[in-house]
């Protein structure tokens, strides 16, 4: 329960926070430039990326396979089923084209497949659009008055298909990640250079109550920088969120609490600002490489993936990962949760042992 003088000094504390705009401001201008790269140089219109399997192997279905391959919106690869399917699993291919046995205009109406992930791919429309149009057009060519063919679009799930669905969730965690340090680990050291936490020790107040204002302010600012950068990514990016609000703020207030409660062990360790900073630097910055914030774990040596797989940020990445791209709840027992419940108690562990309030104030 949150009593009113904890209440009270997460004000005082959040007030102080917001008095270091310099550091605000580059914490919400780092990434938003960095994903504003992605609005400049990805902005442009590229080809989209498409299977086609031709069960029917006639002149009529290869009159239309003609058509979409000489439209300037597709590049077009042909192949069986599975292969393509595999393809759009890895997010080599954006959609499949099936053009069934049928596909004649001897044989009636025809019925075509068109399969994506309707979660991930961002261009449906425009692309029913094109191939309707080419059906359209065979179908004059046949001249025949009754409608012959028709396109069945079908939901498969597949991974994203853009780098900046992909590198969002990764740049939110890494963005948490510093600014709960930062507002842990290095204000227990200035407030212990500047003879604030000796003024509290001989207070009532006690190491819970200057916790608990610490976490609840610091997980406003969190909140309101986050959202500052989400904000960015979906108005200007297109980027979608699939999974609840509540499951990804959900996330973000545990993981907060996780590198808060970090920062809280690295301030107790170090006694100055130049202590501090390697200390966090090297707990911060292999993290940035081997979690997965802008490449898929899976994506390095063998022998390491075990190991990046336990670190806090990967947790983190994959949970909110889980929630923004896949739609997962916040309560969904998974892996990451698991390992996002494991960091909670470990790190909140940690805080208390060595967060001594008489050893740190001294």
């Amino acid at each position: 329960m949150i009593t009113s003088l904890q209440l009270h000094l997460s004000k005082v504390f959040l007030k102080i926070f917001l008095r270091d705009v310099q550091s605000m401001i580059f914490n919400i201008f780092f990434p938003l430039a960095f994903i504003g790269i992605f609005l400049v140089s990805g902005g442009g219109s590229e080809s989209i990326n498409i299977g086609v399997v031709d069960n029917a192997s006639s002149i009529t279905s290869k009159n239309f396979i003609d058509l979409i391959k000489n439209d300037p919106l597709f590049e077009v690869t042909e192949g069986d089923e599975v292969y393509l399917k595999n393809q759009l699993l890895e997010g080599d291919q954006l959609a499949i084209i099936v053009v069934p046995e049928n596909f004649d205009y001897l044989e009636g109406t025809s019925e075509l497949k068109l399969l994506l992930d309707a979660s991930q791919v961002r261009q449906i429309n425009q692309i029913k659009t094109t191939i309707e149009k080419s059906l359209v057009s065979v179908e004059r060519e046949l001249s025949n008055t009754e409608p012959m063919f028709s396109l069945k679009v079908e939901d498969f799930k597949a991974r994203p298909q853009r780098y900046i669905d992909f590198l969002l969730p990764g740049l939110l965690a890494f963005m948490l990640m510093n600014l709960s340090l930062g507002g842990s680990g290095f204000n227990i050291v200035e407030y212990r250079r500047r003879g604030i936490l000796k003024r509290l020790f001989v207070t009532p107040i006690q190491p819970k109550d200057f916790i608990t204002a610490i976490v609840l302010a610091r997980m406003m600012i969190v909140v309101i920088q986050l959202s500052a950068v989400l904000l960015f990514a979906i108005l200007l990016l297109g980027v979608r969120i699939e999974g609840s609000l509540f499951s990804l703020y959900g996330m973000i207030m545990l993981s907060t609490f996780i590198f808060l409660c970090l920062g809280f062990c690295f301030g107790s360790f170090a006694k100055t600002q130049e202590a501090i900073r390697p200390l966090v630097t090297s707990f911060t910055f292999p993290q940035l490489i081997l979690s997965g914030v802008f490449f898929p774990i899976n994506s390095l040596p063998d022998i390491i993936q075990p190991v990046a797989q336990l670190l806090p940020l990967s947790v983190v990445v994959t949970g909110l990962r889980n929630i923004a791209l896949d739609g997962s709840g916040l309560f969904t027992i998974d892996s990451s949760m698991f390992g996002i419940i494991i960091w909670v108690l470990l790190s909140f562990f940690l805080a208390t042992k060595y967060f001594v309030w008489k050893e740190v104030a001294g």
